[in-house]
């Protein structure tokens, strides 16, 4: 019986309150790179854009553990896909409530197409050392 470890509080609330989340996935030393985070019902999820070969996503797909920075400190996940329907459902409404400015809102409305929706992450604390 594994149970997932939720990010601690207070990073969880930087996440739910900052408009960006520097992320590095896999544990190869690849840079941090920006990307759109929103929190639901206490747990982080993320969504990527395009499907890369090479980007976060797929890299998260073969290495499921990576990096997040928060401020000065890095804190090690794990990314774990998302298929629940209802779950995607309320990621998509978090994206719109959250990055609702005329510039972000047609992304924010790409991040809810059936190909972002499919790449629906948690992010995971991936020890239960803070």
């Amino acid at each position: 019986m594994k149970a997932k470890r939720r990010l601690p509080g207070d990073v969880l609330a930087v996440l739910r309150e900052g408009k960006g989340l520097r992320i590095r996935a896999g544990t190869s030393q690849h840079r941090f790179i920006g990307i759109w985070v929103v929190v639901v019902n206490g747990r982080a999820f993320i969504r990527s854009w395009s499907v890369k070969p090479n980007g976060w996503y797929r890299t998260f797909l073969k290495d499921p553990c990576g990096t997040i920075q928060i401020a000065d400190r890095e804190i090690a996940v794990r990314a774990v896909l998302i298929r629940d329907e209802r779950l995607r459902d309320a990621v998509d409404q978090a994206y719109l409530q959250k990055y609702n400015t005329a510039g972000a809102l047609k992304y924010a409305k790409d991040l809810g197409s059936p190909k972002s929706r499919a790449t629906t992450v948690e992010l995971v604390a991936l020890s239960s050392t803070h």
